[in-house]
């Protein structure tokens, strides 16, 4: 027999009132069942459900103690400002949404009315508009794609798309920008460049308090490949040449964090990491297993200031630290922590 529209709501205000009482204010099972005049194993579905459909969130993190350590380290070795870590977690979509939902509030708390946020694109820079579980109070901020788009992307990967879920959440405007992700050669790109409102929305971009972005894996398997944007065997000869990841699409990098893979480079309508770097706060968001060597890559090319990723990730970016340090440039690129040039 089907619930009438008022029942419903009524079931639903009830478990919400449990779930409260139960998680927010430690009240027992037990004396839950005695109050609603429920069966423990009722009330236990109850909560069970309440966790399902959203009502509840249950994110567990590191101790502090275990992630400030960490956090040291990843200063005193790459100068980034802060380094943001979750737990682990087998799922790999479980993974992305914890560290997609502590980038949330990092947002939460750092965003502030007037300021210019450029935004990337791809699966992990997408769940961090989805994690935002308490709608803040309303900013006036200013979300701008700082890449094209692209048809196979979609909504949850596309940037402009991501920006308008921001928007939504925090308040304040988004900024499409309107050009296509990749071009066939530099020579269109640098045509497409010299067109008033792509030069517009990138010039804003390139004025951004705070960029998000992701880092990607040079794998048979990345993003680019399945949208279609390079093909298997570039990406095998890049990978042969040295190449280890990109910060999605706008540069290309060795394990050194030095420009690799040139076939690649210069297609790509969006920010280039020279441009990053003058941007005060980069959060790069990293959250599969198989990126510590292109999260490696990424920090040395001295333009994030803000890593977010997961705690085996971020003990395994430090062991690929100590076996390739040797074997680093004499001259480094400037660190992430260090001043920027004036906008």
């Amino acid at each position: 027999m089907l619930q009438r529209p008022d029942e419903k709501d009524a079931e639903l205000d009830v478990m919400t009132e449990i779930a409260a009482l139960y998680y927010a204010d430690q009240v027992t099972q037990e004396e839950l069942s005695q109050r609603f005049g429920m069966s423990r194993a009722k009330i236990g579905r109850l909560l069970k459900r309440a966790r399902e459909e959203g009502i509840v969130e249950i994110r567990v993190r590191p101790h502090p103690g275990v992630a400030g350590e960490i956090e040291k380290e990843f200063i005193r070795r790459f100068g980034i400002d802060r380094l943001i870590v979750a737990v682990d977690h087998r799922d790999q979509e479980t993974q992305r949404q914890a560290v997609a939902s502590l980038v949330a509030a990092h947002l939460t708390r750092v965003l502030r009315d007037g300021m210019i946020v450029a935004v990337g694109m791809g699966r992990n820079v997408g769940a961090v508009a989805d994690g935002v579980v308490t709608p803040p109070n309303q900013r006036s901020v200013t979300f701008v794609s700082a890449i094209g788009g692209s048809l196979r992307a979609g909504e949850i990967m596309n940037s402009d798309h991501i920006c308008r879920r921001l928007a939504a959440r925090f308040g304040g405007e988004s900024e499409t920008l309107y050009a296509p992700a990749l071009v066939e050669t530099p020579a269109i790109r640098d045509v497409l460049l010299q067109n008033d409102t792509v030069r517009q929305t990138l010039d804003r971009a390139r004025r951004a308090d705070i960029a998000i972005i992701g880092v990607g894996d040079l794998s048979e398997d990345s993003n680019m490949v399945r949208m279609g944007w390079f093909t298997p065997q570039e990406v095998t000869e890049a990978r042969l040449a040295g190449t280890i990841g990109d910060m999605m699409g706008y540069d290309f990098f060795d394990i050194q964090g030095q420009p690799s893979g040139r076939p690649l480079h210069g297609r790509i309508m969006g920010l280039t990491t020279s441009e990053l770097r003058r941007i005060p706060n980069v959060v790069a968001i990293a959250s599969e297993s198989t990126k510590a060597a292109g999260i490696l890559g990424a920090l040395r090319t001295g333009a994030i200031n803000t890593l977010a990723t997961s705690l085996s990730n971020a003990h395994t970016v430090l062991s690929l630290d100590d076996a390739t340090r040797s074997r680093q440039p004499a001259a480094p690129l400037p660190a992430a922590g260090s001043p920027h040039p004036a906008h």
